[in-house]
């Protein structure tokens, strides 16, 4: 199956195509100013496939950068709604534990994901050479709370966990990560079902009634 994957939750913003056991990636730093339609093109040019030769597209929900997350589910909602392929949708902690792995990061390790607000996402998986089990769930927490729960020899992970944990391993998900991991998959999504992990409630707050204007 040939596989377009898009991860787009952190600073490092990646798009990859695997077809076979081949995979090519693309990757630029810059957050917000990232083009992401000129990254599909490139990997596309450089793979020697067609657009429509993308048998499934695959997405990196996050958590983190919710505007990314949602430039990614839309390019991959409008492919569905175009192409009519499959969706999958995979949690970019997840990717970050499966890389991990791959760079023999084992033993209990902690995945952290800038959650703004002076928090981030802590994600906690028991990773060794045989796989990746996830402990807990998937939670928000700060600095104090973490620290204090966590023993000493527990391995910090994530796209800026030095700014939490000096101590820490700066690993950003990656797309060509994420397409490896789509493979084999069965769970997939039509695009409306297609949605970033944002943990926190949504609050919304009403407009007052508009004023009468006096002339």
């Amino acid at each position: 199956m040939t596989i377009l994957a898009l991860e787009f939750s952190s600073p490092h913003r990646s798009v990859a195509v695997l077809r076979a056991d081949s995979v090519v990636e693309a990757v630029e730093t810059g957050g917000r100013g990232t083009n992401a339609f000129h990254l599909i093109e490139r990997v596309l040019t450089e793979s020697g496939v067609a657009r429509g030769q993308i048998e499934m597209v695959v997405v990196g929900l996050g958590p983190g950068s919710y505007t990314g997350i949602r430039v990614a589910v839309a390019i991959a909602q409008g492919w569905q709604l175009a192409r009519g392929m499959k969706l999958l949708g995979i949690s970019s902690a997840e990717c970050l534990a499966a890389q991990a792995q791959a760079e023999n990061i084992f033993g209990t390790v902690n995945i952290v994901i800038d959650a703004q607000r002076n928090e981030f996402y802590r994600a906690i998986y028991d990773i060794s050479p045989a796989g990746c089990k996830k402990i807990g769930s998937l939670e928000i927490a700060d600095l104090s709370a973490a620290s204090s729960a966590a023993p000493i020899r527990e391995v910090w992970i994530g796209p800026e966990v030095t700014r939490w944990f000096p101590d820490g391993r700066v690993l950003f998900p990656s797309a060509a990560t994420l397409a490896r991991l789509a493979r084999g998959r069965n769970d997939f999504k039509s695009g409306e079902k297609l949605a970033p992990i944002y943990l926190r409630e949504t609050n919304f707050i009403k407009a007052p009634p508009p004023r009468p204007v006096m002339f």
